[in-house]
């Protein structure tokens, strides 16, 4: 077998050779299994089998559940009963169904299944469904019959939108309006897209978008994966919005959940058909020691069929452009990477790693490619796997990108546990530029997860108190000016370092002051620290509008530059103890000052012979900064000595800032 080409660029992995054989042998060998003539694409179709759908005038309901014994399908229609009239038929393999005329159930109608099995029986929303609902009285959770009498129309195509690197906007739903309440589809359709429409990011990743039963759960608890959340509104209400953001040129990815599932057994998959075993490993292997949920089982054929079709199913369906995978560290390995130090490659290819999640990756992003060749695949993975990231061709196992998730704990660990004249600009450069040269990252300098409670946003830690007594503009406090201004800085080299995407979570992009809370028995139920606080970002009287200003035109700068397509980034200028920072990406020169006191006149940065401008500066009035920076004046680099010597830029770097330049030609007379 060829050397794979990951192991080529990696001299270091060769010891490993067999482990990239053996899963590149398994996948090929699982989808030959899955698949025998077909391709991925036509095996992914068990959601136009199984579940509830109208044919030729008949209403066909099938569903997999190989322990059942008995299955009566229960609903409105049969007065919740288990009447023989609404018995399945089996159909072997633990397949069952039932065929009804198209009288017998009506679009708004709810409905569940009674399966009985040796020595039990129990309710179930069925797993296939695509429409479940909460009664807002009595909490239980249905199906719903979801076929209405005009089909969708999609306005503004099916492709996806990008053409150019991820700028992602993190964002929840129901947390998205500023009321105290649970958000719909239509509010962020309304109110939250054109918000991101003009902070200038091109892809949106919703979060909790497959049905879970606990709200508080941020959706990680999924119960019924082929239906969105009702919470939010109606499939429609859902397309609407993805096509609207595609009209505006947005992506939209989706948050998926396939590394476990909720326990719960009536609207969830838990002991579905009376065993534990169906959809997950039985015994101790089938439990997340630390999430208290179930771990599918992704050896079982019929599992893959359930999961692969998910994925299929998302894209087509609603038009989502891709995935950003949640948990695959705990997927990967069979300690789920608890508590794992990963210091070294033999970390990563012991007996720990679990081959059955490799193949399920491989397969599941080679199929999303299939359905949307240009569809985004993101894996939330703290290991760093080798390969991860990197092609299926080339034997990795192809994720388009892996999420930077050592970024945003560095930044904590930084503001946490350093003075600001202790801030190692050179250290600071190699953890936002550190990553496999085959692999492309999403780096991000917060996401939801540093908003959770128990946690602190950027700006919190570093203004803390003063959030709530000093963010007039008539109250000037240090302590804020800091806060602000380091806000900035961090979020500039973040996105400018950015291995390939960049991401930032919803009300970040103006220090968003609060913290995220769910409703919970401990709060009171209350929706006060689960929503977004927009007023005080549109208040000019407020400072919080400064920090979203320049989040807007650095995105802007990024974009206009294509600076995320561009993947070299030179190291021009460190100095540790002035703490100044320089380097270049395409035609841009990022200078930082990270000293929180000294401000530097004729700083000499040395540069070929040059000509620069300055088009973005955190210094800048506009932006809460001193106006320090003069943005008018050229800036030319200037031999030491005769004009074959060592040039160098002389800069004015005020304490605490940060100026961006771009290299401009130089007209040369003769």
């Amino acid at each position: 077998m060829e050397i794979p080409k990951i192991i080529q660029n990696d001299e270091w992995l060769a010891p490993f050779s067999q482990t990239f054989f053996d899963w590149i042998d398994l996948s090929g060998k699982k989808e030959a299994e899955l698949c025998g003539d077909q391709t991925l694409y036509e095996f992914a179709s068990g959601h136009f089998y199984f579940g509830l759908h109208r044919l030729n005038g008949k209403w066909v309901f099938r569903d997999w559940a190989p322990n059942a014994q008995k299955i009566y399908l229960i609903g409105t229609f049969s007065n919740w009963l288990d009447e023989e009239n609404y018995r399945l038929k089996p159909l072997g393999n633990g397949c069952w169904e039932i065929i009804l005329d198209e009288d017998k159930i009506n679009h708004g109608d709810l409905y569940a299944l009674s399966i009985h099995w040796n020595g039990g029986s129990g309710k179930r929303i069925p797993a296939w469904a695509t429409r479940v609902i909460q009664d807002p009285d009595t909490y239980i959770f249905n199906a719903q019959v979801w076929c209405p009498a005009e089909e969708f129309i999609w306005k503004n195509g099916k492709n996806s939108p990008l053409s150019e690197p991820p700028l992602i906007y993190e964002a929840h739903i129901g947390m998205s309006g500023e009321e105290e309440k649970v958000h719909s589809f239509d509010e962020f359709r309304t109110t939250i897209l054109p918000r991101i429409k003009s902070a200038g990011y091109n892809t949106i990743q919703l979060m909790a978008i497959p049905e879970h039963p606990y709200y508080g759960s941020f959706g990680y608890h999924v119960s019924s994966f082929f239906a969105a959340s009702s919470r939010f509104g109606t499939p429609e209400d859902l397309k609407l919005l993805i096509d609207e953001a595609h009209g505006m040129g947005i992506a939209v990815v989706m948050d998926l959940i396939h590394s476990h599932a909720v326990k719960n057994e009536v609207e969830g998959l838990g002991k579905y058909d009376g065993t534990r075993y169906q959809f997950f490993h039985d015994g101790p292997r089938g439990e997340h020691p630390a999430w208290d949920s179930y771990c599918f089982n992704y050896g079982k054929n019929e599992v893959l069929h359930f999961l692969f079709s998910n994925l299929k199913y998302w894209l087509e369906e609603y038009n989502f452009d891709g995935y950003r995978f949640d948990g695959v560290t705990s997927m990967l390995y069979y300690d789920h990477g608890l508590g794992k130090a990963f210091t070294s490659y033999g970390d990563y290819f012991s007996p720990n790693l679990d081959y059955e999640a490799v193949v399920y990756f491989r397969l599941a992003n080679k199929l999303i490619h299939q359905v949307k060749p240009n569809a985004l695949s993101i894996a939330e993975d703290m290991s760093g796997l080798p390969g991860l990231a990197a092609p299926i061709s080339h034997g990795g196992l192809g994720f388009d990108y892996r999420m930077s998730l050592g970024v945003p704990d560095y930044w904590i660990k930084v503001i946490k546990e350093k003075k600001d004249e202790e801030w190692e600009v050179g250290d600071i450069f190699y953890q936002l530029t550190a990553h496999r040269m085959d692999e492309k990252v999403v780096s991000y300098a917060e996401s939801h997860d540093q908003a959770l409670v128990g946690d602190k946003t950027i700006i919190f830690r570093l203004i803390d108190k003063e959030m709530y007594y000093s963010m007039r503009k008539d109250q000037p406090n240090l302590s804020v000016d800091r806060g602000i201004a380091l806000h900035k800085m961090i979020r500039l080299i973040t996105a400018s370092c950015a291995g390939g995407a960049y991401l930032n979570f919803m009300g970040n992009e103006f220090g968003h002051p609060e913290w995220i809370d769910f409703p919970r028995e401990g709060n009171g139920w209350s929706y006060r620290h689960a929503r977004r606080l927009w007023s005080i970002v549109d208040n000019h009287e407020l400072k919080f509008h400064w920090m979203n200003d320049f989040d807007r035109d650095m995105i802007a700068l990024i974009r206009k530059k294509q600076l995320l397509g561009i993947p070299e980034i030179w190291k021009v200028w460190e100095n540790r103890s002035d703490q100044v920072l320089a380097f270049t990406r395409g035609d841009l020169l990022f200078v930082f000052n990270f000293n929180p006191q000294q401000s530097y006149v004729d700083y000499g940065i040395p540069f070929e012979p040059s000509k620069f401008k300055v088009v973005l500066t955190t210094d800048s009035g506009i932006y809460g900064g001193w106006d320090r920076v003069d943005e008018r004046v050229a800036y030319y680099s200037m031999p030491s000595s005769g004009l074959e010597s060592q040039h160098y830029l002389k800069l004015y770097l005020p304490a605490r800032s940060a100026v961006v330049f771009q290299k401009e030609k130089i007209k040369r007379i003769i």
